[in-house]
C-alpha cells in the first residue's frame, strides 16, 4: 500500500513538474531579421571564376566590387574570400543569381586606412528564363 501511494505521489508530482514548464513562452533576440535575411541572400549568388562560367542566358547587372582591409596591424589580414564575399553582397542586393569575379588582388603596402587590403571586381548577373 505504502509502494503504491508513493507511486501516485511521484506520478502527480512529476505532472506538476511537466506542466509548470509548459507555459506561454516568448523567444526574444538581439538580432536583426532584416540583417539575419541579407546574411542568407549572399549565398543565393552563385560566383564565377576563371574557366567555371555560367551557362544559358543571362544580363548583365552592374560592375560591382568588394573590399577587405586590414586596419590595424593586430588585426586580421586582408582576405580574397573576404573581398570576394563583399563582392557577392554587392551583387545580391542588385538581385543578381551570380557573380562572373573577373579580377582580384592582394595590395600589401600600407596606406592611410589599411595595413593590407584586397579587392575583387566582377559583373553582377542575373539568370534568364528561357521559355
Amino acid at each position: 500500500m505504502h509502494s503504491r501511494v508513493s507511486n501516485v505521489l511521484t506520478i502527480t508530482s512529476l505532472s506538476l513538474v511537466l506542466t509548470a514548464c509548459a507555459g506561454d513562452y516568448a523567444f526574444n533576440t538581439n538580432l536583426d531579421s532584416e540583417k539575419i535575411n541579407d546574411y542568407f541572400k549572399v549565398g543565393e549568388v552563385t560566383v564565377y571564376e576563371g574557366s567555371n562560367l555560367p551557362k544559358g542566358k543571362f544580363d548583365m547587372l552592374s560592375l560591382v566590387e568588394g573590399e577587405s582591409c586590414q586596419e590595424q596591424a593586430n588585426d586580421a589580414p586582408s582576405s580574397i574570400s573576404d573581398a570576394r564575399t563583399q563582392a557577392r553582397k554587392k551583387a545580391a542586393e542588385l538581385g543578381a543569381t551570380g557573380i562572373i569575379i573577373q579580377h582580384c588582388i592582394d595590395i600589401n603596402e600600407p596606406d592611410s586606412v589599411c595595413v593590407s587590403r584586397s579587392i575583387c571586381s566582377g559583373q553582377a548577373i542575373k539568370s534568364v528564363q528561357v521559355n
